[in-house]
């Protein structure tokens, strides 16, 4: 466990936004440092983007830490 937080498990709609694009993903686990995604599918996502959860009105600035199968690791960036 390299992580700096402990993050708590959710199950929420957002999107990761880059440029003028957008693609759906799931968040598996959130904390104030890093999230878990879920995708259908890694092609076109771009190493930084903003993830934005509508429902929580929350938009952080994003990089990717890990990639495995449909999910990837995010940690918030400043």
């Amino acid at each position: 466990e390299r992580r700096g937080d402990q993050r708590r498990r959710v199950l929420k709609k957002g999107s990761i936004e880059f440029g003028s694009s957008a693609i759906d993903c799931s968040i598996r686990n959130l904390s104030d440092q890093g999230a878990m995604l879920e995708v259908e599918s890694q092609v076109g996502i771009p190493r930084e983007f903003t993830l934005v959860v509508p429902k929580d009105a929350i938009r952080r600035n994003s990089r990717v830490a890990w990639i495995k199968e449909k999910r990837r690791g995010v940690k918030f960036k400043g």
